[in-house]
């Protein structure tokens, strides 16, 4: 095992964007609506996990590189049959953010699956996903498969 040598690499800019979606009971949905959750506001908190997971990648995936990440945003959709989460992490590096953007998006959703597990114990994180990428050697990649 090793970490990849990415020094001879240029810098350039680069954008990862993630997804995944966290499904719940109506009962669950109708609380993160109401922003009736015990805990606090279930958006509020996925966004900031969301971040805050970002930068740490590197600290829990064990080859990624440390980056200095430009930007972090969360897309939040509070939708029929539970909520969907859209991750977009920017960086001027000599390597991807795809893993900071997956990490981003699951981390969110595990943000709300833990401020709702009281009213929902069955819930299911699914369909976690690249869904583009561009910069780098490999340009722009966008993923056709259908979700």
């Amino acid at each position: 095992m090793k970490m990849v040598d990415v020094g001879a690499k240029d810098k350039t800019e680069r954008v990862a964007v993630a997804e995944c979606w966290l499904r719940m009971s109506p009962e669950a949905l109708r609380k993160v609506r109401d922003n009736s959750v015990e805990k606090g506001d279930v958006v509020a908190a996925a966004k900031l996990a969301a971040i805050m997971a970002a930068k740490r990648t590197p600290d829990i995936l064990p080859l990624c590189h440390p980056l200095g990440l430009t930007s972090v945003e969360l897309q939040v959709e509070v939708a029929e049959g539970g909520m969907h989460f859209v991750s977009t992490v920017k960086t001027c590096e000599r390597t991807g953010v795809e893993m900071e953007a997956l990490t981003a998006a699951s981390v969110a959703a595990l943000a709300a699956w833990d401020m709702l597990k009281s009213t929902d114990k069955g819930m299911c994180l699914e369909g976690l996903r690249l869904l583009e990428k561009r910069g780098g050697r490999s340009g722009h990649w966008k993923n056709e498969k259908p979700a």
